[in-house]
């Protein structure tokens, strides 16, 4: 046996016989009420088509990562920095983290502590503006985020947002009206991102518009930044002062936050992080993160990641042929946001008739939306799922044409009979394969 094959041998031996964390049969022994529930989420993800364009199936890595003994370090600081000793391990996990995060996206800094992406935002602005401070973002209605700038939020409350929307003609980002709103209101911070931009932003212009004002550009990238990650689209970090995130979505790793920065604004981001926004971060958390860095990292995740867009591209077409206006005429993304009123459906309706089908999608307001929130005249879809489990463009027709019978019909035996094949279907492409 040669040395290489010896050292696995004893790799896979250790393994089988340490103790690291999560146990399903220990958890089903103590409680299993919860037990259950975790095998429930298991069939729900396998027997349905999840379409929701902010969810994802981590790799079991990361979730091994996530249920280890990580979990019990408080670590308040930063690494060898620390507020409470023992945590020279810990500072290797987080530590490994920011390299990889610097190397991925060519960053100057990284920080890995925020619990979500809201905790990342709210730390972007606690980093750069006072209460009463004037930011642009983009309007909610036309395809922003609650934190920039809702009124229910931080961001609406206690900030002066100046909001910038789509050009009603073409849908996209009207940028004459962004640069003209920044020459009147001279904002401090300017906002790129959202949660419903199916098309590529325009970072260099974006940066000329702040450079002109003498404002701190910050790009929310939580949606897009996993195709960024695998090369797939151009990256926001040449631009960008800061660029905010979550690590689930595209990128596939634990639901959490990260924020990149140049390196003049470290200081202060990590200062906003800790201790201004949050207490001690959630060490076996950023561990997975690291784990899900790394996978990025290979030829593996670009090709997954230049093949959502395939799909979404495909999907989107799809849904045009049955009657669904795509937005924007299309997406350059890995979502699509469907505009449903030349199939008198709305988006409410919409969602429950794919639900009761075993699709699961959200409706989802659209730019000059005559229907209200709750009700919406669109629906979003994302691939990021479907692409994980190893569908491709013959899957994304099949589905179009269920998601088209699903949501022109209220007869239930339709919706069975849609289920049927989504079963069908998934069972093809199950999602977490191993038993």
């Amino acid at each position: 046996m040669n040395r290489g094959a010896a050292v696995k041998t004893l790799k896979v031996k250790t393994m089988s016989n340490t103790f690291f964390g999560s146990d399903f049969d220990e958890l089903n022994a103590t409680d299993p009420e919860i037990a259950n529930v975790l095998l429930d989420e298991l069939t729900r993800l396998r027997t349905g088509i999840q379409l929701i364009a902010s969810e994802n199936y981590t790799s079991p890595a990361v979730l091994t990562a996530l249920g280890s003994t990580l979990s019990n370090k408080y670590a308040e600081g930063y690494p060898g920095k620390r507020y409470y000793g023992g945590c020279e391990v810990v500072d290797v996990a987080e530590t490994i983290g920011i390299e990889r995060a610097k190397s991925l996206f060519g960053a100057d800094h990284a920080n890995l502590q925020p619990h979500s992406g809201a905790s990342a935002n709210i730390a972007v602005f606690g980093a750069f503006l006072k209460p009463g401070d004037t930011y642009l973002a983009m309007a909610l209605p036309h395809g922003g985020h609650l934190t920039h700038g809702a009124g229910v939020s931080y961001s609406g409350k206690w900030f002066n947002p100046v909001h910038y929307g789509v050009a009603e003609g073409s849908e996209n980002i009207d940028y004459d009206q962004l640069r003209a709103l920044a020459r009147e209101h001279k904002p401090k911070m300017i906002i790129a991102g959202g949660s419903a931009i199916p098309r590529l932003i325009d970072f260099k212009a974006i940066r000329e518009i702040a450079d002109e004002v003498g404002a701190i550009m910050h790009v929310d990238a939580a949606h897009f930044i996993g195709l960024v990650a695998g090369k797939a689209i151009p990256s926001p970090v040449p631009y960008a002062d800061v660029v905010s995130f979550t690590t689930h979505k595209v990128l596939r790793g634990p639901r959490s936050g990260m924020i990149l920065c140049k390196e003049e604004h470290a200081a202060a981001i990590d200062k906003a992080v800790f201790p201004m926004m949050q207490g001690g971060p959630m060490m076996h958390v950023i561990a997975a993160k690291a784990v899900a860095l790394k996978e990025c990292a290979t030829p593996e995740y670009q090709k997954y990641a230049k093949d959502v867009i395939v799909n979404a591209q495909a999907l989107t077409a799809g849904l045009a042929a049955e009657g669904m206006r795509p937005v924007t005429g299309g997406t350059d993304t890995h979502l699509a946001l469907l505009d449903l009123q030349g199939i008198d459906v709305s988006g409410k309706e919409a969602e429950q008739r794919a639900g009761d089908s075993g699709i699961v999608l959200n409706k989802n307001s659209i730019p000059y939306d005559p229907k209200p929130a709750a009700v919406t005249s669109g629906v979003q879809v994302g691939t990021p799922s479907l692409t994980t489990q190893g569908m491709g463009v013959p899957e994304m027709a099949t589905i179009a044409s269920m998601i088209g019978r699903a949501v022109k019909s209220d007869n239930p035996a339709v919706h069975a009979e849609i289920k049927a094949e989504v079963l069908d279907l998934t069972a093809k492409f199950p999602a977490y394969p191993r038993p």
